[in-house]
């Protein structure tokens, strides 16, 4: 392989490898820190009101939160993140982090309930409990920080051998 090649290339797996294992960090590190410190609540799956939303895998969700900050309370409309507020308390319609299978479960069907853990500053922000994702995301975690890391050692391999 030519140098320049082999070192462009090595550059490209490098830099892939080291985006995808700092992707993968930061988005367990955000749904570990939603789970830890995150409200619990109960979300029930919506249907989804276009043809391209049901091709995301992960389900749409809506749940109330708790009491809403002061001075937001019986505000009508949306705000930001899908977020309405009603009478103290705020409905919330969002998908949640860190579902990344191909395909959507059956198991979460419109009307179907799940638990959910939500940020209680950033209610839009919320993640499936761990009983709701089962052994299968933990998986796909190892399985795409295992891609990282190839990419990242293949690349580092390329720029060794051709300097």
């Amino acid at each position: 392989m030519d140098t320049t090649t082999a070192t462009a290339g090595g550059a490209v797996l490098v830099l892939f490898g080291g985006a995808l294992l700092l992707w993968c960090a930061a988005e367990a590190r955000v749904r570990r820190r939603v789970r830890r410190r995150g409200r619990p609540a109960v979300a029930t799956v919506v249907a989804e009101s276009d043809a391209h939303g049901e091709l995301d895998s992960a389900p749409l969700l809506s749940f109330a939160t708790g009491p809403a900050a002061v001075g937001s309370a019986g505000t009508y409309g949306a705000g930001a993140h899908g977020v309405l507020a009603v009478d103290a308390c705020e409905l919330v319609l969002t998908r949640p982090r860190g579902h990344t299978p191909l395909r959507r479960p059956p198991r979460f069907v419109p009307g179907t309930s799940v638990r959910i853990a939500y940020d209680p500053r950033r209610p839009g922000l919320a993640v499936l409990a761990p009983e709701e994702t089962g052994p299968r995301a933990l998986v796909a975690d190892l399985l795409w920080t295992a891609l990282g890391l190839g990419c990242l050692a293949a690349g580092a391999i390329l720029l060794v051998t051709a300097g």
